[in-house]
């Protein structure tokens, strides 16, 4: 089997990560969580105080923007996102977090730098990554091109429950707008938008088991891998 870059974009909360990682502990591949990178951008933001009741302060995230300095880890085998050498994957994975990521997510300058560390990580192949703009943008020439969606209701569902899990105190009304106001924040942005490659596999998970779905998605691999 050839070594290939597998690309898994969608929308928020419809389980892509959660697939990719489970694809890439099978085939010994390296998952690369880029959600979680500009997550880790947003909490940097939050904590000096670049977001406000006014907005974001770019012109101070552009400035810093050099001294943030995103990696990964794995324990347990569970990958988990480090910040300036910090362990931050639970902080990343909040309501705050969540409310605020896209309207940084869609700065320019901020996507740039991601785009770009991307691009290093994921150069030697054997990847899987998933995101917004994976296959669009990020890698273009990607092997095989994942869409991964379903219902608002089904994936604020996912997300309210994830949070419980984690003994977070949610509220579902909370979530499911949060979801909402993302993907439209994601599908308007003027830099790289959430967008179907023409290319992509599209699959609508909506009433799939975590089973149907391992199983959809290894078939593609095989398929796209084949030598």
């Amino acid at each position: 089997m050839k070594k290939i870059i597998i690309a898994m974009d969608g929308h928020s909360s419809c389980g892509k990560s959660t697939m990719a990682k489970t694809l890439a502990k099978k085939i010994g591949y390296t998952y690369i969580d880029t959600g979680a990178m500009y997550r880790a951008v947003t909490l940097y933001a939050m904590r000096r105080g670049f977001i406000g009741k006014n907005g974001i302060d770019e012109e101070s995230l552009r400035k810093e923007l050099p001294l943030i300095k995103i990696s990964f880890g794995h324990e347990n085998g569970e990958q988990y996102t480090i910040l300036n050498g910090e362990n931050v994957e639970r902080q990343i994975r909040g309501m705050e977090v969540s409310g605020n990521v896209s309207p940084i997510s869609a700065i320019g300058f901020v996507r740039e730098a991601m785009v770009e560390l991307q691009r290093e990580m994921g150069k030697k192949g054997a990847v899987i990554m998933d995101g917004r703009d994976i296959g669009t943008t990020v890698f273009p020439n990607a092997e095989l091109k994942i869409f991964v969606t379903a219902t608002d209701e089904i994936r604020a569902r996912r997300r309210y429950d994830e949070l419980i899990l984690k003994g977070d105190n949610p509220v579902y009304e909370d979530v499911l707008k949060n979801v909402r106001e993302r993907d439209y924040i994601d599908s308007h942005r003027a830099v790289s938008p959430l967008r179907q490659a023409d290319d992509a596999i599209v699959l609508d998970n909506s009433g799939m088991s975590y089973q149907e779905q391992d199983d959809w998605l290894m078939e593609q691999y095989l398929k796209a891998a084949k030598d």
